[in-house]
């Protein structure tokens, strides 16, 4: 199977940041929460907090949306961004494994055929972390806990972060601005 991450890999930008936005334009109101998502982002650049409590401030926007309708909305809108070399390779047994929310990456994926992602589990209602970030570490763990054993030919990303799931490929590239290089490990 081929892994892929999602945000500057196949997508050509940061799905939550743009689904934010989305969502700000539409509901101005939302502004309100920025303190509070603000507050977040400054503790955890100063280290005063993990990524999933910054996460859940962040995404303390959510209750005041319905997320369901945002995301279907967003997509039908956003999916223009997915990177036409994406489209040329995919394949249904594809994995996409993120650090973005599973309740914004999965009506994507099923819209494309594709299994459901493995990604930060978010509760789409309040915006609170369900678990832990999908990231470094975390996503080789998280891949190895949905595919016990699995075997991934090729692994694509644009982050260093990812350096734990491209060991576990036969095959790593770097996706860099929608350009796939290899990834010499």
């Amino acid at each position: 199977m081929n892994v892929y991450d999602f945000d500057g890999t196949i997508y050509n930008g940061d799905s939550t940041v743009d689904f934010y936005l989305f969502c700000l334009a539409g509901a101005p109101g939302l502004i309100g929460c920025l303190p509070r998502q603000l507050r977040g982002i400054l503790s955890r650049r100063l280290g005063r907090m993990g990524d999933e409590e910054m996460k859940s401030l962040f995404f303390s926007f959510l209750c005041r949306v319905d997320t369901e309708r945002a995301v279907l909305a967003f997509w039908e809108k956003r999916e223009r961004r997915i990177f036409p070399w994406y489209r040329e390779v995919m394949r249904a047994d594809d994995v996409i494994i993120s650090a973005s929310p599973g309740f914004l990456l999965a009506p994507l994926c099923r819209r494309l055929g594709l299994r459901e992602p493995i990604a930060t589990p978010v509760d789409p209602v309040n915006g609170r972390l369900l678990g832990k970030n999908c990231k470094g570490e975390e996503k080789a763990a998280c891949f190895a806990a949905r595919f016990p054993g699995g075997k991934i030919d090729r692994f694509y990303s644009d982050s260093l972060t990812d350096l734990p799931m491209a060991r576990l490929a036969e095959e790593a590239f770097f996706v860099k601005k929608g350009r796939v290089l290899p990834w010499k490990l």
